[in-house]
C-alpha cells in the first residue's frame, strides 16, 4: 500500500505553518516577561479584535471551550486588563471589554507578534508579504463562508 500524505498540499502547509507560528508566539511571550501566558495574550488579542464580545463568542473564535477562556479572562480581569460588563441584550451574559491599562500590554504583545512575523517572512520582499496577506485574508473569508451553512444546518437539525 502506497498511501502517503502530500505534505506540500495547501491544507497541510497552512496547518503546519499555523502550528509553527503559534509555537514561535508562545516562546516569544514566555521570554518577553509580559506577566501573561500565551493563552492569556491570545485571549487579550481576541478581546481587542472585537471589544465588547461575549465570552462564548471569544471562545468560538479561539476554538476553545468557554470554561478555558473563562479562566484566561479571570486572570486578565485580576490584572486589570479587561472588565466584564452586563450585556444589555441578555442579562445572563457579560460583555468583555478592554480596560484602559490594556493598551500598553497590547502594544507589548504586538511587538512580539511583529517579531514572529518578521522571522517567518525573512527573505520576502514587501510585495510578496502583501500578496501573502491578501491571499490569506481571501482564504479565511472563503472558509468562513463555507462554514456558516453547516453551522446553520446543525442548529436546525432535530435533537435525537
Amino acid at each position: 500500500m502506497n498511501s502517503r500524505i502530500n505534505t506540500d498540499s495547501l491544507a497541510f502547509l497552512v496547518s503546519d505553518c499555523a502550528r509553527l507560528i503559534r509555537a514561535a508566539f508562545e516562546r516569544r511571550i514566555l521570554v518577553a516577561g509580559l506577566g501573561l501566558t500565551a493563552g492569556e495574550a491570545r485571549t487579550l488579542m481576541q478581546v481587542a479584535a472585537i471589544n465588547g464580545s461575549r465570552q462564548l463568542d471569544i471562545a468560538s473564535r479561539m476554538g476553545l471551550e468557554p470554561m478555558t477562556v473563562s479562566a484566561f479572562l479571570d486572570k486578565l480581569q485580576a490584572r486589570g486588563l479587561i472588565e466584564r460588563q452586563p450585556d444589555p441584550l441578555d442579562r445572563r451574559a457579560k460583555r468583555i471589554v478592554l480596560s484602559e491599562s490594556a493598551d500598553a500590554k497590547l502594544k507589548q504583545i504586538d511587538r512580539e507578534v511583529c517579531e514572529v512575523e518578521r522571522n517567518a517572512t525573512q527573505g520576502f520582499d514587501k510585495e510578496l508579504q502583501v500578496q501573502l496577506h491578501d491571499a490569506l485574508c481571501a482564504f479565511r473569508s472563503n472558509l468562513q463562508k463555507a462554514e456558516a451553512p453547516a453551522e446553520v444546518e446543525r442548529e436546525l437539525r432535530p435533537v435525537d
